[in-house]
């Protein structure tokens, strides 16, 4: 076998686009305890910067109220949730990335809705009470927040209206229309806030020529360009419970990412910021893939690669208290989530949390591993084998050799594949309980750690610490390697064949 020979000195540094921002179910789920117990996981094991979710004007939130007095109608804003929302995002260092949306019932034009929550897509019936809306809303994030903490928050303009289910007949015009009403309204509060958008999903790339197109020739504001990306292909079953659709190569949401790049440098704002606001394997919150060690092992060369072509990407979502389509009915029910329903981590979970491990300095990158060096002079690597097929078997060998200062090294290695960390097969051989009781759960949350292994390791006369790894099927590994002092001598008389059933 070929060692691979990993460079002495990274040319780069790891960018750390891939935790610049993580989306969430509606915002009106943050005043949920078991949400805000899943996010400050989250945030201790990966450290997220920013968080994006839906429903920030939509009733439950309830910003937009009116109020009968007398025989005048009168509008009131009430910050009562979102204060109480924003507060607790802050309060685990998340900033809001804000998206502009859904409809206010006593706003909108319509009452076509989406989600068991019942979001309406509709254009407002008065665009100058929107533009109102809009205004008072970000003049009281800057009241409550400062200016300076606002000028970070980015806002976008709604939630992907290529699609008739979000934006009332995918009107193009219509929405160019909300969002210069919107833009200007935020600008007008003041110059140096962000505002950007189409936030169209895949397969509908014109929109993106044509909004930045419409912003040219009309004058109107933009200062990032955002769009959402996933990977599955049409449904090849849907139950009442799960929707089951086969995924297409993990490359192809890298082109789409690299496409759309080359779309905006084409354009008359070629140096805009790109942002993935929302991007999963599935788009459906249903779809048991996600649950599994192949949604890890498929995503981990996107967490690799991806900031090569944009400036974020957002996982679609951090956890499982979700509830597009309805109140989840199981604790393993497909949901987007890192995190399922009673605190339990999945396998994706991990691979954000593996990368989070890794070190600044880049020493190596390929389709299956990515190498790096800490500041104190460690190497973390984190390694996948991804496989699509089914069956048995699909082994991969990787032979190492890294160059080091130090003789003796401390191995640690933690990984996740089909029989560890896959709490998801446990529910299974429990008989999938809908209603896990404590015991259960208990269980499953044992059955979420990673398989742990150790080893003291020493350089080779040639100068390296060589590996030879083996990685089972789907499987996503971390490896860590710190420099050591072997202290055994220190301990006088010390001799392990001593002990009973050991050797020295």
């Amino acid at each position: 076998m070929k060692p691979i020979i990993v460079a002495a000195k990274g040319k780069e540094q790891l960018k750390e686009n891939w935790k610049y921002c993580i989306g969430t179910g509606r915002l009106g789920l943050a005043l949920q305890k078991e949400y805000l117990d899943h996010l400050k996981i989250i945030q201790e094991k990966i450290g997220f910067k920013y968080i994006r979710g839906h429903g920030l004007l939509s009733d439950d939130v309830g910003i937009y109220r009116e109020m009968k007095i007398g025989d005048e109608v009168k509008v009131f804003y009430n910050f009562t949730y979102i204060d109480r929302i924003f507060d607790s995002f802050l309060d685990l260092n998340l900033r809001p990335f804000i998206e502009f949306g859904f409809m206010p019932e006593l706003l909108a034009s319509g009452d076509q809705t989406i989600f068991y929550w019942k979001g309406n897509v509709t254009p407002p019936k008065d665009y100058q009470k929107w533009s109102d809306l809009v205004t008072v809303v970000v003049k009281h994030f800057i009241e409550r927040y400062g200016l300076e903490e606002v000028k970070k928050w980015p806002f976008e303009v709604w939630n992907e209206p290529n699609l008739v289910n979000f934006w009332k007949d995918a009107n193009k015009q219509e929405y160019f229309k909300l969002y210069k009403v919107t833009a200007t309204a935020i600008k007008e509060v003041n110059q140096d806030l962000q505002v950007g958008g189409p936030a169209i999903c895949g397969g509908a790339d014109e929109w993106i020529v044509d909004f930045l197109g419409f912003c040219h020739k009309d004058k109107v504001p933009v200062d990032f360009v955002s769009r959402h990306a996933y990977t599955s292909q049409s449904p090849k079953k849907v139950t009442p419970d799960y929707y089951y659709q086969d995924l297409v190569d993990n490359t192809d949401m890298l082109h789409q990412f690299e496409a759309v790049r080359g779309l905006i440098k084409e354009s008359a704002f070629s140096n805009l910021p790109f942002h993935i606001t929302e991007y999963n394997t599935s788009y459906s919150p249903i779809n048991p893939v996600h649950d599994t060690p192949l949604n890890a092992a498929y995503l981990a060369r996107i967490l690799s690669e991806g900031g090569d072509y944009v400036d974020s990407f957002s996982y679609w979502t951090f956890s499982d208290v979700f509830e597009e389509a309805d109140v989840p009915k199981a604790p393993f029910h497909g949901g987007f989530g890192l995190m399922a329903l009673h605190a339990i981590p999945k396998p994706t979970f991990h691979l954000f949390a593996f990368f989070n491990r890794l070190g600044e300095e880049m020493l190596y990158r390929d389709a299956q591993m990515i190498i790096t060096r800490k500041e104190n002079g460690a190497i973390a690597l984190v390694a996948w084998n991804e496989v699509m097929e089914k069956g048995e078997g699909f082994e991969k060998e990787i032979l190492l050799k890294i160059p080091v200062n130090n003789d003796q090294y401390f191995l640690k290695r933690q990984s996740v594949d089909d029989n560890y960390a896959n709490p998801w097969k446990v529910w299974k051989e429990m008989g999938r309980p809908r209603f896990p009781d404590k015991q259960s759960v208990e269980t499953l949350r044992e059955a979420s750690i990673p398989k742990l292994t150790t080893a003291k390791i020493n350089k080779e006369e040639d100068g390296y610490l060589k590996l030879l790894l083996t990685l089972s099927k789907n499987e996503v590994t971390l490896i860590e390697l710190s420099e050591m002092k072997d202290e055994t001598e220190t301990y006088e008389g010390i001799d392990d064949s001593l002990i009973t059933s050991y050797s020295s």
